[in-house]
């Protein structure tokens, strides 16, 4: 009975325990994405899309001009 009494403490470091660590890692994963998608949000919305003017041939456009 005297065995029972005397429980050794629970070890809370991330080596010896791996529920610890498993939860540690995810929210560490959860937070890597969560930071990559917000930094590419704000990168596309700072510096937006830039739309390209390509020059297009008179002939073939809309409403062809001949010569």
């Amino acid at each position: 009975m005297s065995q029972d009494l005397n429980q050794p403490e629970v070890s809370k470091d991330i080596n010896s325990n791996w529920v610890t660590s498993s939860k540690f890692l995810f929210y560490v994963s959860i937070f890597a994405i969560l930071s990559l998608v917000v930094g590419n949000c704000t990168k596309l919305f700072t510096s937006g899309f830039k739309k390209p003017n390509p020059e297009v041939q008179t002939s073939s456009q809309y409403k062809p001009e001949y010569k």
